[in-house]
């Protein structure tokens, strides 16, 4: 079963940053175009949602996007591997705001958005994996 699910507002956000925990994503596969005012990540999403350890690629695109921050990611580095914590969306002037994206290790990307419209779709078929993420939960 594969997702595909769009966010408009900061609730449709919660349930896509709940799929997208634990995803890898590379720092080569951020790309923005400010022309289109978009910025589409490629990242491979750990699967939550089945009792199985599987992993899916899956892309996610964001429109309306005005500018784009990060924080404590090497740009220069574009093979290097990052670990999706979160998600959020913070209103400025309704409908205008940010997304925030938290990344382990403290690196963070920040999107300045005149509205929420965000799509994550899965690419593909899932394949197994050996190493399901730990959060310390009993």
């Amino acid at each position: 079963m594969s997702l595909k699910l769009l966010a408009n507002d900061a609730d449709d956000l919660k349930i896509i940053a709940s799929a997208l925990q634990d995803a890898i994503l590379r720092v080569g596969d951020i790309r923005y175009d400010p022309v289109a005012r978009s910025v589409s990540l490629r990242m491979t999403r750990f699967r939550h949602e089945t009792k199985k350890a599987e992993r899916v690629e899956c892309g996610v695109r964001i429109d309306g996007v005005m500018g784009l921050q990060s924080r404590g990611i090497e740009r220069g580095k574009p093979d290097a591997f990052m670990v999706m914590l979160d998600m959020t969306f913070e209103a400025s002037d309704a409908p205008a705001g940010s997304i925030d994206i938290t990344l382990a290790g403290g690196g963070a990307l920040r999107l300045t958005v005149e509205g929420l419209d965000l799509l994550l779709s899965d690419i593909g078929d899932s394949r197994k994996t050996k190493s399901k993420p730990d959060h310390g939960a009993a």
